[in-house]
């Protein structure tokens, strides 16, 4: 399984951007979906993730209301869109997924998740 990030950029505060994530090898028809980010200096914390079953989402308390995760209907690529864009939104974003499905506790925890793509620059500035 290989995801690739993509959809990363410069955007001023207030703005908005939509990361993709394309997968080959399995489809986001299983399991789990997730997005992580990192900034410098910075442990890898959760941004939002998706029961590809269920269809419930989760987010983070600091993006709750300006992001969004969905999926396509071919279940290839995921998507995470970003509005209200804030500087301390500054960070690489990684998508991740995993197979299964798993409690809704684990659904924030990165080692939830067994597959990685390389991750996408987004930088807000003010």
């Amino acid at each position: 399984v290989q995801l690739q990030a993509s959809g990363g950029g410069l955007v001023q505060a207030g703005g908005s951007l939509r990361l993709s994530c394309a997968s080959s090898g399995r489809t986001f028809n299983s399991g789990a979906m997730g997005w992580f980010r990192q900034a410098p200096g910075k442990e890898r914390e959760f941004v939002g993730s998706l029961d590809a079953w269920t269809r419930s989402t989760y987010y983070a308390d600091s993006v709750k209301g300006r992001f969004a995760i969905s999926r396509d209907s071919a279940k290839t690529t995921m998507y995470l869109q970003m509005n209200g864009l804030k500087p301390e939104d500054t960070a690489v974003y990684y998508c991740a997924t995993r197979g299964t499905r798993i409690v809704a506790s684990a659904m924030r925890s990165a080692g939830s998740f067994d597959y990685w793509g390389q991750g996408t620059q987004v930088t807000v500035s003010s």
